[in-house]
């Protein structure tokens, strides 16, 4: 049911504030992966994710 489904989430980087908007695929689990690794300024743990 889930596998399929696409979710658009908005990434903002609470390091710099900056923010990306992508979409992913929705994992069984009910998250959704985007394949976001990192921010622009290299922080790649601190993040505020919402699903839009």
């Amino acid at each position: 049911m889930f596998k399929n489904q696409r979710a658009k989430v908005t990434i903002r980087c609470n390091v710099c504030g900056e923010k990306f908007t992508l979409r992913g695929r929705r994992e069984p689990g009910g998250q959704v992966e985007t394949g976001f690794k990192q921010c622009l300024c290299d922080n790649d743990r601190h993040f505020s994710i919402n699903e839009a």
